[in-house]
C-alpha cells in the first residue's frame, strides 16, 4: 500500500467565467487554480471539491477534460498529471424538524452521478449555482438521494456550533438517520476545532473513520489539516474502500491543528466579546452571564455536554492524530519566506514532514527554523479560539533542541 495525502473539503469562490460559487471563499479560487495549488505547492496527493453540482463548475470541468488536463478513471475520480486525483463532491445544508439546520458532503465516483445529483438538488435548491445553500430536506432524505447517486454521504465539520450534527441539531446521530443509514455512513469529518480524542469520548462513533480536512475558502488554507490514505493507488474505488476499512485500505493518520486554533473550540459571548476560559461546558457567559442566541457554546463544550465517557475511548482501528500548525500560523514565517522554502523543498508537505534543521536554516532564520520544527512537534505554545477567530500560535526563543531530526 501507498501514502495519500488528502484534503477533502476545499470550495470554489468562483467558475472560470468569474461566476461566484461560495460566496465567502475568494473569487480567484477555480477549480483549476485548485489544481494547480495542489500540485505547484501544497504537495497533496487527493483534493475533494465540493462545489462540483454546480452547473457552471461542471461546464469548468468538461472543458478541463476535453483539454486533456484532467481525465476520468474506470475506477472512479479524476485524475491530474498522475499525481493527482480529484474527487467530486457537494456540501450541502438539511434542515430538521426543530428549525436546526446542518452541512454534509456528498462525494461522487463518476461526472455522470454528480450531473444526476445536481439536477435532482436543483430542484429543492433556490440557485444550485451557489455553494453549501440549504435544500430543506431532511438529512435523512439528502442521504437517501445520495446513496441513489452513487455517491458516499459524509456529515461536514460534525463538532461546530453553527451547521453541524452534533454542534447544533442533536447529541445523536440516532436521531437524525434511520438505523440502517446510521451503521451504513462510514466517516464523519472532525473540523478545524475538534480532534480524534474528543471525538472518541462519543460511544456511537467507535465504528466510524474520522476525516480532518480543511474546509479551505482561499488557496493559502488548502491542507491546513488533511488525512493519509493507505491505498493501492489514486481512484475513488481505492478512497471507498479506505473510508471503510476493506480490503487493506485504510485511514493511516490524521494531521490537524490542535483544536484550540480551531474558531470555535471555546465558547464564546457575542455581547462582551469574550472566549470563556472556565472549566467546560460553559454553558452561559462566566463574565456578563449572557446565555442562549448571545452566547456560541465552543466545540470541546459541546463535546463536554454530549459526552458518553470523561476520557476517549478509541477502537483498536483508529490512526494516531498527528497535531500541527499550519506553516501559515508558524510567527515571523512571512508569505515570501514560505515561497522561498516551497520553491527549496517542492512542496509544503516536504516543509512540513520531511525538512530537516539545518536545511531551513539555509533558507530562513534560525528562530523561524526552529519555529517550524517546534510546530510539527506541537511544541508551540498556543491560546484558544472562539467565536469565530482562530486561536493564537505565539513567537518563543528556544534555547536548546533535544529532539532528533
Amino acid at each position: 500500500m501507498n501514502n495519500y495525502y488528502a484534503d477533502l473539503h476545499i470550495h470554489i469562490g468562483g467558475s472560470s467565467s468569474g461566476s461566484p460559487v461560495k460566496i465567502t471563499a475568494s473569487r480567484k479560487l477555480t477549480f483549476n487554480a485548485i489544481i494547480n495549488e495542489c500540485i505547484n505547492r501544497k504537495g497533496i496527493d487527493v483534493a475533494g471539491i465540493v462545489d462540483c453540482a454546480a452547473p457552471k463548475i461542471i461546464k469548468d470541468i468538461e472543458e478541463l477534460a476535453a483539454k486533456d488536463i484532467i481525465y476520468e478513471l474506470p475506477e472512479g475520480g479524476f485524475i491530474h498529471k498522475e499525481k493527482l486525483l480529484v474527487i467530486l463532491a457537494s456540501e450541502i445544508e438539511t434542515s430538521e424538524k426543530n428549525g436546526r439546520t446542518s452541512h454534509h458532503i456528498c462525494y461522487f465516483p463518476y461526472l455522470k452521478n454528480i450531473k444526476r445529483f445536481s439536477s435532482i438538488m436543483g430542484k429543492h435548491i433556490t440557485n444550485i449555482e451557489l455553494s453549501s445553500q440549504s435544500s430543506g430536506l431532511p438529512a435523512k432524505e439528502l442521504y437517501d438521494i445520495t446513496l441513489d447517486c452513487g455517491g458516499i454521504p459524509v456529515p461536514a465539520h460534525a463538532f461546530t456550533p453553527h451547521k453541524s450534527i452534533y454542534g447544533r441539531v442533536a447529541d445523536s446521530w440516532k436521531k437524525i438517520f434511520s438505523e440502517d443509514q446510521f451503521y451504513s455512513i462510514p466517516a464523519l469529518e472532525l473540523g478545524l476545532s475538534a480532534d480524534t480524542n474528543l471525538a472518541d469520548r462519543k460511544a456511537e462513533l467507535s465504528g466510524t473513520s474520522y476525516l480532518t480536512s480543511s474546509d479551505a475558502h482561499s488557496a493559502s488554507k488548502i491542507a491546513r489539516e488533511y488525512t493519509m490514505f493507505k491505498m493501492a493507488r489514486l481512484n475513488f474505488k481505492e478512497f471507498s474502500l479506505a473510508l471503510r476499512r476493506a480490503e487493506g485500505r485504510i485511514i493511516g493518520a490524521n494531521f490537524g491543528m490542535d483544536p484550540r486554533l480551531g474558531k470555535y473550540h471555546r465558547s464564546y459571548c457575542k455581547r462582551c466579546g469574550k472566549v470563556a476560559e472556565t472549566l467546560p461546558p460553559a454553558t452561559f457567559c462566566p463574565y456578563c452571564f449572557s446565555k442562549d442566541s448571545d452566547f456560541i457554546i465552543g466545540v470541546l463544550d459541546r463535546i463536554n455536554m454530549i459526552a458518553d465517557y470523561n476520557e476517549p475511548h478509541s477502537p483498536d482501528f483508529r490512526p494516531p492524530y498527528f497535531y500541527q500548525i499550519p506553516l501559515e500560523f508558524v510567527p515571523g514565517l512571512s508569505n515570501n519566506r514560505l515561497s522561498r522554502l516551497i520553491d527549496a523543498f517542492g512542496s509544503e508537505m516536504a516543509v512540513i514532514h520531511n525538512a530537516s534543521l539545518e536545511e531551513l536554516r539555509q533558507i530562513v532564520s534560525i528562530e523561524i527554523a526552529e519555529n517550524i520544527i517546534k510546530a510539527r512537534q506541537g511544541e508551540l505554545p498556543i491560546g484558544s479560539g472562539g467565536g469565530g477567530k482562530y486561536g493564537s500560535v505565539y513567537r518563543t526563543k528556544i534555547e536548546q533542541l533535544t529532539f532528533k531530526i
